[in-house]
């Protein structure tokens, strides 16, 4: 990929049929896209399918209604209401591992176990219900569905989702699932509430409870559905991409793996991680953070230009579809040096050289930035440093990584591993005391 930057430089522009497109890769070019001059851009067409699976929430929704959406869930983000959350997340993770303890030398899908944490962490988390006998099915509709919304976008001509296709028919089958889920909980918690029952201080209720300032509004059923499809989708399938990648990843760089393990037996010995924990799993956070950058699984977010614009020296004709790529952009070397080598040390923030804001955009930027980023990122050091503490993860020796740029970036057919059970060396006095 380094060369193609060489060859064609930071932007580089296509047509597509009759659709001219950019593909964006320099931090200048982004900044001035998703922030500086914003207002001139909405999402792209191609967003069409991800709109009939999941509706008018944050992700897919525009303009004001989208303003308001996210002013009303905004609160339940905050870090100080995500901290409740860190008791589910080790939870659901401690039992994933007591079930590996059962059978050590197990082969498995890792990208499948992923899922089916993620998915139980949500379920925990959003819904405060545990959805973990649910997970195949709900796991094989949204990827009926995730398929299905990708191929809409991708086909020149559009058959309309209520045609009986057998495609279609399928399609409709697996979002009936999701809907059902979500309104079936969203339905047993408002009769908790008129009920007067005791209701936890999850993020549906977060959801339920949140009123426009101005107004005083909240949320309709359908509106809630919208919203907590999106989350539901989002919060499991890129958590569990973006772990599946930095496993692999620490399967294929042993010396990293060592040392994240290093860190994490002398902050947490045995015990499980805590909230307060996590500013010591500094390492840890830093391996995240660059399986990031190689593998984003957002990996392009699309913008359609509203009028004609200029951008990185490119003249930007309305109607112009411009793709902002992280997973290019993380693999320029100007930002990068030696892009393609995995090495946390680039995120070690007392080192680190400077780099323009938009270089990194793993979650997006600007206003439209994932509302969940803090939630995915704590998520995922937590995770982490749970499995890589007693686990080696090893794939087949003739085991190739390959990609599936779909909505999400996904290993593509799965990711088959072997479990292999370790002890970790136990930590000093002195390495605990240099760990506090």
């Amino acid at each position: 990929m380094t060369s193609g930057f060489a060859r064609y430089g930071s932007l580089a522009r296509y047509k597509f049929a009759w659709i001219p497109y950019v593909v964006v890769a320099d931090a200048e070019a982004a900044h001035h896209v998703l922030v500086k001059n914003a207002r001139a851009y909405e999402k792209s067409p191609n967003y069409a399918g991800l709109k009939i699976l999941l509706g008018n929430g944050l992700l897919t929704s525009e303009g004001e209604f989208w303003r308001k959406q996210r002013k009303l869930a905004q609160p339940a983000f905050h870090r100080e209401r995500l901290a409740g959350f860190v008791n589910e997340m080790t939870s659901c993770t401690g039992d994933m591992l007591t079930e590996w303890s059962a059978a050590p030398e197990a082969k498995i899908d890792l990208h499948r176990a992923m899922m089916r944490l993620t998915f139980r962490i949500v379920g925990k988390t959003l819904l405060s219900v545990d959805l973990d006998g649910e997970a195949r099915a709900v796991g094989e509709a949204l990827d009926v569905a995730l398929h299905w919304a990708n191929d809409y976008v991708e086909s020149v001509v559009k058959i309309p989702p209520s045609w009986p296709t057998p495609k279609n028919r399928r399609f409709a089958r697996a979002k009936d699932t999701l809907d059902t889920l979500v309104m079936r909980v969203v339905a047993d918690r408002r009769l908790a509430m008129a009920r007067g029952e005791s209701t936890p201080n999850d993020l549906l209720q977060m959801l339920l409870e949140a009123k426009d300032a101005d107004t005083g509004e909240t949320m309709n059923d359908e509106q809630l559905k919208h919203e907590l499809l999106t989350l539901v989708a989002a919060g499991h399938e890129t958590t569990a991409n973006a772990l599946s990648f930095a496993l692999h990843l620490l399967a294929k760089n042993t010396d990293v793996r060592d040392k994240l393990r290093a860190e994490v037996v002398s902050v947490l010995g045995e015990r499980t991680p805590t909230l307060q924990d996590l500013p010591k799993l500094s390492y840890t956070l830093q391996v995240v953070e660059e399986a990031l950058r190689l593998y984003p699984p957002a990996w392009v977010f699309e913008r359609i230009a509203l009028e004609d614009d200029v951008v990185g020296g490119f003249t930007i004709p309305k109607g112009t579809i411009l793709g902002v790529a992280p997973f290019v952009m993380h693999r320029n070397p100007k930002y990068f040096p030696d892009p393609e080598r995995f090495d946390p040390s680039r995120f070690d923030k007392a080192t680190q050289t400077e780099r323009p804001k938009h270089a990194y955009i793993p979650f997006g930027g600007g206003a439209r930035t994932c509302i969940g980023n803090a939630f995915a990122l704590m998520e995922l050091q937590l995770l982490l440093a749970m499995i890589v503490r007693g686990w080696d993860i090893d794939p087949p020796a003739d085991y190739q990584l390959k990609l599936e740029p779909s909505v999400t970036l996904r290993p593509e057919g799965g990711m088959p591993v072997r479990l292999r059970a370790v002890t970790p060396r136990r930590s000093t006095p002195e390495e605990r005391a240099t760990a506090r």
